[in-house]
């Protein structure tokens, strides 16, 4: 079993103090390491890595975020506070090309934000949760979790040898 995880939105929370949510984008140093990371983020990926053979971050983003993106996961400590390794991320430069690093690695879990990202990951990896609040009811096909606890109970469930899987959450219906 392999994770594969978003990072912005689904470990890098959106805004920093005192700024807009595009302060990570745009804004200065000192702003764009202060966003604070999703609450639950890095607790949670600690206690999964050891359940997964291979855990990696899979990331839409240009070549500056880039840069932002593993400065904030250093300062954060992140690789070291997770147990994941440094070399496990992956970036690329729209949506649906995360499905190509998914089907290279072998992932069969993936955490992320936008439901084009699990659009495109069908018939790629297995089981899919659609993280964070969302403006209209997630289809039926892909797992709502609304926060890193929620999600950590259903991945901790479906990677449990005899674990039966819930069915997935659709509208009018919520994950847990």
């Amino acid at each position: 079993m392999r994770l594969g995880v978003d990072i912005g939105r689904v470990i890098i929370g959106g805004s920093a103090p005192g700024g807009g949510d595009t302060q990570f984008f745009s804004g200065d140093p000192a702003k764009m390491l202060a966003t604070p990371a999703v609450p639950g983020a890095f607790e949670a990926l600690a206690r999964l890595v050891p359940r997964f053979e291979q855990v990696w971050l899979v990331s839409k983003c240009g070549e500056r975020v880039q840069r932002h993106t593993r400065q904030w996961l250093d300062h954060h400590d992140f690789f070291g506070r997770t147990g994941i390794p440094r070399d496990n991320v992956r970036f690329c430069r729209a949506r649906p090309d995360k499905a190509i690093h998914c089907a290279e690695l072998g992932i069969t879990h993936f955490v992320d934000d936008k439901l084009d990202v699990h659009a495109a990951l069908r018939g790629i990896v297995e089981h899919r949760y659609l993280f964070g609040p969302q403006r209209t009811p997630p289809p039926a096909w892909v797992r709502h979790t609304l926060t890193w606890g929620e999600a950590e109970e259903l991945l901790r469930r479906e990677t449990t040898p005899g674990g039966t899987p819930r069915p997935a959450v659709g509208p009018g219906r919520r994950a847990g």
